[in-house]
């Protein structure tokens, strides 16, 4: 495995579940991790949640759907601990209903944020990562991507498109050594779930810690080696055939 103590980190959506549960395993195996949110209050409380110093860890409230968040996102990483070495793409919304009454907000906001939000990302993080000639690069798709439910239009083709953008950089990449994965998960139990009173809330759920693992593998790899894709979810949720 990979040892990741000394590098440099970028985690989006890291201030509550996925996110942030990614964010704390990089920085407990010695990364220097910055950590980005659209929500300070949440932001600032996980940075107090993971109890590392200030050349540990740094947090930049951003919204990665907008370039020039984007471009200070990284910059500020890059000033205070050097260009980025990982990325992790995790930044994400929800909203769905009827493909028929979906107002064009929604669609933009998820779109935004899973989609353009990734491929800003990666687009800065190819520009740090090739003079090194070396780097990786983890997008947190969903089952979605392949088994959409009902409802989910925007989150579906999303979550398509950020599948397709992990082939298409990944091959792109190659020539540069950077290494380009998708990590799909099904259900997980994480914070906005709770009490929430959706009917898919109350399916089998896995632990926000069986994906963070399962990242890790992925992260933690050679650096000549891509785990180009996994899915990993409940061995009980539906997913083969549903709809």
């Amino acid at each position: 495995m990979l040892e990741l103590s000394g590098k440099t980190a970028i985690v989006t959506g890291a201030s509550t579940g996925i996110g942030f549960g990614i964010a704390q395993a990089l920085s407990t195996a010695g990364c220097r991790v910055t950590l980005c949110s659209r929500t300070p209050q949440t932001l600032q409380a996980a940075v107090l949640r993971l109890g590392q110093p200030s050349d540990r860890v740094h947090a930049v409230q951003a919204d990665v759907s907008r370039e020039d968040d984007v471009r200070r996102l990284f910059q500020e990483t890059a000033d205070r601990f050097g260009e980025v070495e990982i990325l992790v793409n995790n930044a994400g919304a929800f909203d769905g209903g009827p493909v028929d009454e979906l107002p064009m907000a929604a669609w933009e906001t998820v779109i935004g944020a899973c989609l353009t939000g990734s491929f800003l990302c990666t687009k800065e993080a190819f520009r740090a990562m090739k003079p090194r000639g070396r780097g990786r690069i983890l997008n947190i798709g969903s089952i979605s991507a392949q088994r959409p439910r009902l409802n989910s239009a925007a989150y579906t083709a999303a979550k398509f498109g950020v599948q397709g953008l992990t082939q298409a950089t990944a091959l792109e990449g190659r020539q540069w050594g950077i290494c380009v994965s998708c990590l799909h998960p099904g259900n997980v139990f994480v914070e906005r779930r709770e009490n929430s009173g959706l009917k898919s809330d109350e399916e089998p759920m896995m632990p926000v810690s069986a994906i963070v693992q399962a990242a890790m593998t992925m992260l933690t790899l050679p650096d000549h080696v891509n785990f180009l894709e996994a899915i990993v979810l409940p061995n009980e949720q539906l997913y083969v055939g549903r709809g």
